[in-house]
């Protein structure tokens, strides 16, 4: 076991908005934070690729609660919503303005709120249609200025350190050199208490609104370490992703401005599938969309009806590199986005594990129960991330046994990981997508399973960050998949073939199946 160590007070797993928010809320109670992320650059993080902006209160605090159950078709906690809402403005106006000094889109001397899909109202803050970016540079910038605030990137969290049920930090892989000057890549970090903030899982998938850095690295080790998680089954899809080479993602506020969707006859198809059109909710927008993709070969965003290049200069300059002609229809189709569950964690984002948080994607708090409302990703991540870091504040790290991180047989054969990702990724989009049946999750589990177990058989005895990011990509995977077999077949998680498609009792053959643990 190597004998160099570092400590802090908090220590945090991530650097999207979550864990820059968890970082800032520990600092402001006096906290010494270590922040660690395997991203080297913002755009590896998925709160860099936000586009469509953050919601918040306006006149009608009660209207977004609302908004918010109705997208999750009922599902989510109304206590949990009832804190974002509460929570929204002052911690906007607090971090996100004043603090950071972000210039959200206006309207003369006023916010430009927009709408997207499923708000009653206009309420979303935005910076054209990418508002992560505009956040994010300027919370690191901040964050790198704070005197009680480490970041070091290029550094990834391997596994919890645990005992006797405390989660006292974390082994983290340092990348090319250790932060002590030691050669050894891997050293423990002790902390007074840890949030994970590891951000969704869009690497599970072949085609993801996620970096490929997205490998569900926080929930793995978690529930590998005994944490609880929720809501695994609801796996949310974009409706809206360029369908062709280099993806990206086209805002649902594009729609909310009066763009159309149309299928490959040139027929507007959303009002026969709900009376909010193309405004309804993200999963039943996805549906339709992948159903008349696969009925008529093709579905365009016709934004004829509005100002595409005036008002959204971003997304037309990535149609420009792309050489598409959007007078002509921009084509999509749906696209892995978001997380609605994760792990387990109450309204402070404690998670089952003492001492352990979770914020951002990889936390269930119950905010999105089956379905997530636009634009409340980012919204979340700040709400709980502020909450977080204030709780995680005011413990001191107690230095325990670490983990022996053996790296002691030959290194991996040449691209192993790289290979198993194909199969894992094949597997999930097959059968763990947009539409799943009872007998493809059961075929799902089993191959999973296999390929978890021969994962585990290299990671016994070989450290390396690509090695245990696609060990954690299999465990959660694993995770989804168990929660699917089991889970109401509502909002995002749809059976195919279902009479009403969404809401339909989730039937199997009457047998009984065993479904697979993280551990197994």
């Amino acid at each position: 076991m190597t004998t160099n160590q570092t400590t802090a007070d908090v220590l945090v797993v991530g650097s999207g908005i979550a864990g820059c928010a968890a970082a800032l809320g520990a600092a402001r109670e006096g906290a010494e934070v270590l922040v660690v992320t395997k991203a080297t650059r913002p755009e590896e993080t998925t709160s860099h690729w936000a586009q469509g902006g953050i919601a918040t209160t306006r006149s009608d605090p009660d209207a977004f609660e609302q908004d918010v159950l109705d997208a999750s078709d009922g599902t989510a906690n109304p206590e949990a919503v009832s804190v974002l809402v509460e929570n929204a403005r002052e911690a906007v106006d607090d971090v996100i303005v004043d603090t950071l000094g972000v210039e959200f889109d206006r309207d003369g001397d006023h916010f430009d709120y927009g709408r997207e899909a499923a708000h009653s109202e206009s309420r979303i803050l935005h910076v054209d249609a990418s508002t992560g970016r505009h956040v994010l540079g300027p919370f690191l910038s901040h964050l790198d200025d704070h005197e009680q605030v480490t970041v070091r990137t290029d550094t990834a969290a391997l596994d919890l350190i645990t005992h006797e049920g405390r989660v006292h930090g974390a082994m983290v892989d340092c990348g090319d050199e250790s932060e002590n000057g030691s050669d050894n890549q891997f050293e423990p970090v002790f902390a007074g208490t840890t949030v994970l903030a590891t951000g969704g899982i869009g690497a599970l998938y072949g085609t993801s609104t996620n970096p490929e850095t997205a490998t569900g690295d926080g929930v793995a080790m978690a529930a590998l370490a005994g944490a609880d998680v929720d809501d695994m089954a609801y796996v949310q899809f974009h409706p809206t992703a360029y369908a062709g080479e280099n993806p990206f993602l086209l805002s649902e506020a594009v729609r909310g401005e009066g763009a159309l969707l149309r299928n490959a006859d040139g027929e507007r198809f959303m009002p026969d599938y709900h009376p909010d059109a193309e405004l309804a909710p993200r999963d039943v927008v996805a549906r339709a969309v992948a159903d008349e993709r696969e009925a008529t070969g093709k579905v365009l965003l016709d934004v004829s009806p509005i100002d595409f290049e005036s008002e959204f200069p971003d997304l037309a300059s990535e149609c420009e590199q792309r050489g598409v002609e959007w007078d002509e229809g921009i084509p999509v189709e749906p696209s892995e986005h978001f997380l609605c569950g994760g792990l387990a964690v109450d309204d402070e984002g404690q998670t089952s594990l003492d001492r352990l948080f979770a914020v951002g994607e990889c936390a269930c708090t119950g905010v999105h129960g089956a379905n997530r409302l636009a634009s409340t990703s980012l919204l979340e991540g700040l709400v709980w991330g502020l909450r977080a870091g204030e709780s995680a504040s005011g413990y001191n790290p107690e230095v325990v046994e670490a983990p022996d991180l053996r790296d002691s047989d030959p290194d991996l054969p040449s691209g192993f990981a790289s290979e198993k990702f194909v199969r894992l990724r094949r597997v999930m989009d097959e059968q763990v997508g947009i539409r799943r049946t009872p007998d493809g999750l059961q075929r799902a589990a089993a191959v999973l399973r296999r390929l978890k177990g021969e994962v585990d058989a290299y990671a016994r005895t070989r450290t390396a960050r690509d090695l245990y990011e696609l060990r954690n990509a299999t465990v959660v995977s694993l995770l989804v998949v168990r929660d699917a077999i089991e889970a109401e077949p509502v909002g995002c998680h749809a059976l195919a073939g279902d009479p009403d498609e969404t809401d339909a009792p989730n039937e199997t053959d009457g047998t009984e199946t065993e479904v697979p643990n993280a551990s197994d």
